[in-house]
């Protein structure tokens, strides 16, 4: 898919503690629907957004991305947050991708509810003109405004009511998980422990 322009490249981040189904159907779909080489998954390294409540290390939340998306032909886990270390913010990430590569074109995969909170970012303006912003939502639900001066796509993807914090209570309270995260992602939470403590 690779045109004149270079490289259509996704880039999906967030905490993906745990990474789960919907972030691999919102990847997958953004893919397709606007035609993208690749989706990275960028783990943030600490996000700054979370910092009232305990994150599992980097690191871990990376290998259970590694292991979501191992064999998944276009998507990748991505370390360059954790690589460069300190608060995680997209502004960085985005200029870091365009350095690599300046004729990548960027389109940066949100929720409906992260496009609608935009303004709180820093240096949102850096994001606004380095990527199209790609709206995931489901259908018939209502286009967000993200604010003037965005390029905006939407992609629709099903409805599927699962959410990072209560996989972490469920694993936390001994219910099962699974095919709501891949089996790799299963095993490493297992053999770690995570969210054993209720968090």
């Amino acid at each position: 898919m690779k045109g004149a322009l270079g490289e259509r490249l996704g880039v999906f981040g967030g905490t993906f503690d745990p990474v789960h189904i919907g972030h691999l159907v919102a990847a997958v779909n953004a893919r397709h629907l606007l035609g993208l080489d690749r989706v990275l998954f960028v783990v943030a390294n600490r996000p700054w957004q979370k910092a009232d409540r305990r994150v599992t290390p980097a690191d871990q939340r990376f290998a259970m991305v590694e292991a979501a998306v191992a064999g998944d032909l276009g998507l990748e886990a991505s370390r360059v947050e954790l690589d460069r270390g300190g608060d995680s913010y997209t502004a960085d990430t985005l200029r870091a991708l365009v350095a690599e590569d300046s004729r990548r074109e960027l389109f940066l995969v949100v929720g409906a509810d992260v496009a609608a909170d935009l303004g709180t970012w820093r240096e949102v303006g850096i994001a606004r003109d380095l990527a199209t912003l790609a709206v995931v939502s489901r259908p018939g639900a209502p286009d967000v405004d993200p604010g003037p001066g965005w390029r905006v796509a939407r992609v629709d993807i099903p409805h599927l009511d699962v959410s990072a914090s209560d996989l972490r209570h469920r694993v936390a309270a001994g219910l099962p998980i699974d095919h709501l995260v891949p089996p790799g992602v299963i095993d490493h939470i297992r053999r770690l422990g995570l969210y054993a403590g209720g968090r």
